[in-house]
């Protein structure tokens, strides 16, 4: 059965609503740290998530690199996420990335339709938005598309968007420079965690194996945004995941027991270190909390690229290399079927606990 229409948060966006359905009004304990994103993206004070500049990530001086790798170690290890600048993929790709996508949210609802997917059968690539299946009933203010846009040979372009027309082309060559920086970057990663340089690609899943899923996120202006959330407060499953915005403020970090919000940086690519390899570094590079709000006056969207290693081939554990005496390993054996079973159970049994 494909979701009806008028479960789009875009149509009640579009409805003139003044005041939005209990379904999306956070719980109280939620609601007092829900600011307006604006204000707090301007906040000069306090933590502010780390930048890290890619440049010279594989330099051939020796000390120069040593010292870029140094940086990335260390905001992998307080942070779990960072701006990442001259990442190496141009102002233009990433702008007709940006174009092309909000071209098919720009199309109207019922020509969107033709791309639902259908969660009740498993088809979860397409058009969609968040079914209330948690225990709270809590929906999120965000309509969706959700593709694997890498490797190639496991793509279904028939789900992709046909409008606009370079949808395709653009999408496919974002998705191949990402899928080079994630190589990088994990290499970097294993260099910092004193294991050779391929280690962490391999133990992912390596260049046959990796998936890499894209979730365009459209978040439409909410009558009270002090009440609801793009995105509830989560944890990313992947190994990285890489975010593109439209330079509309809204990723909230939970840092030091406060929510922090992430300033929009021109032209950087956000990078989450995510369970995977907090779980294959032994919680030595950190996994973080975050969330999205959302706001009265612009639409935002943002372009999650989710790094996946396979659901069942691979044994997730803390790499031998991690782990001590004085430093146990923090997390059992699971696959990644599991690791996302386990999750669900927790948040289900958490949702039933707080009713």
């Amino acid at each position: 059965m494909v979701t009806s229409v008028a479960a789009r948060v875009e149509s009640l966006a579009s409805s003139g609503i003044q005041s939005i359905p209990k379904e999306y009004i956070r719980p109280q304990e939620e609601l007092t740290s829900i600011g307006n994103v604006f204000e707090e993206e301007r906040k000069e004070e306090g933590p502010q998530v780390p930048t890290i500049d890619l440049k010279e990530i594989e330099s051939e001086d020796t000390e120069v690199r040593e010292r870029c790798r140094l940086e990335l170690k260390k905001a992998a290890m307080e942070w779990g996420v960072m701006h990442l600048v001259n990442h190496g993929i141009s102002d233009e790709l990433m702008d007709r990335v940006r174009k092309a996508g909000q071209k098919f949210f720009e199309l109207p609802i019922d020509e969107k339709e033709k791309y639902a997917n259908d969660q009740g059968s498993g088809k979860i690539q397409g058009y969609g938005s968040k079914l209330a299946n948690n225990a709270s009933g809590q929906l999120e203010w965000e309509d969706y598309f959700f593709h694997l846009v890498y490797p190639e040979d496991k793509r279904d372009l028939s789900i992709w968007p046909k409008t606009p027309s370079d949808y395709t082309e653009v999408t496919s060559e974002y998705a191949r420079q990402l899928r080079g920086l994630a190589s990088k970057i994990l290499s970097a990663l294993s260099l910092c965690l004193g294991l050779e340089k391929g280690r962490l690609e391999k133990e992912v899943g390596g260049l046959e194996e990796l998936l890499l899923q894209m979730k365009i996120n459209y978040y439409p202006k909410c009558p009270q945004p002090e009440l609801a959330l793009g995105v509830e407060a989560h944890t990313d499953v992947s190994a990285l995941t890489f975010i593109l915005h439209n330079m509309v403020p809204g990723l909230q970090l939970f840092y030091q027991g406060k929510w922090v919000t992430a300033k929009c940086v021109p032209n950087s690519i956000i990078m989450h270190i995510g369970d995977t390899i907090e779980i294959l570094s032994n919680g030595k590079f950190k996994s973080i909390l975050h969330r999205g709000l959302v706001n009265k006056e612009k639409v935002r969207i943002s372009w999650a690229v989710f790094c996946e290693p396979p659901k069942d081939k691979i044994i997730l554990k803390p790499l031998p290399e991690t782990v001590s005496e004085t430093e146990p390993p923090l997390f059992p054996p699971r696959t990644f079927a599991q690791h996302i079973e386990h999750k669900l159970f927790r948040k289900t049994q958490e949702d039933a606990l707080s009713k």
